[in-house]
């Protein structure tokens, strides 16, 4: 079980993470971005079920600029309400959250003192992108079924780590067709598609899909023991 820790963005924004440590010396970090749910329970086992393989992991709030202490479920209302939060977030000035995400960087780097890798869950998986593309200190990015990071903006981005992608071919909001586009743009970026639904990887929720939220898990691991050695 982890805790919850005070980490500070470079304009002084104050926000929690959730930390969850490795039993012994780490190998290295791992910085896992929510889905529109907050830093629900499920977020808080990602980070549990990381840290048992041995990885520092942080999981910033992302909603903290718009809403604190955000911890949805997956009702129909919790979805009304995570896409307001994130429309909200997306809608904030400048860089938005992405100061925070690299504050959570700089600190899983200097806490674990290891090589540094980003993953992250729909909303989660389109911010994991942005910041495998315009953040430092990332060894590699992982981001499942990103919402939105098939957009022909997103796509003409350029990742300035390795980058493994997670898709499912039933996911209505990544369509097969804006798969295809990224994986054209970026054959540098290892992309699986899987037999699925979106939020497949959760098993709180109906979607959960465990052959392949298991195949998806163990080329994670396997990607992570690679990039971050």
């Amino acid at each position: 079980m982890g805790n919850f820790v005070e980490l500070k963005s470079a304009d002084g924004f104050v926000f929690p993470a959730y930390v969850a440590q490795a039993a012994g010396a780490s190998k290295g970090a791992v910085v896992v971005l929510q889905e529109i749910f907050g830093v629900n329970s499920h977020i808080q086992q990602v980070s549990d079920r990381l840290a048992a393989q041995g990885y520092l992991v942080v999981a910033p709030a992302t909603f903290e600029r718009v809403k604190p202490g955000v911890d949805l479920g997956y009702t129909e209302a919790d979805m009304h309400a995570g896409i307001a939060l994130k429309s909200a977030v997306e809608s904030l000035p400048a860089k938005g959250v992405m100061p925070d995400i690299q504050a959570a960087i700089d600190y899983a780097a200097k806490t674990s003192g290891g090589k540094v890798a980003i993953m992250g869950f729909c909303w989660g998986g389109l911010l994991t992108w942005r910041s495998a593309c315009t953040l430092t200190g990332l060894s590699a990015a992982v981001p499942y079924y990103g919402g939105g990071m098939v957009a022909p903006a997103e796509i003409a981005l350029q990742p300035k780590c390795a980058v493994l992608a997670h898709f499912s071919d039933r996911d209505h909001s990544v369509p097969m067709e804006g798969v295809e586009a990224f994986k054209a743009a970026q054959p540098q970026v290892q992309s699986f598609v899987y037999s699925a639904d979106h939020g497949f990887n959760c098993d709180h929720r109906g979607a959960y899909d465990e052959a392949a939220a298991t195949a998806a898990q163990q080329r994670t691991l396997a990607f992570l023991a690679e990039k971050l050695a």
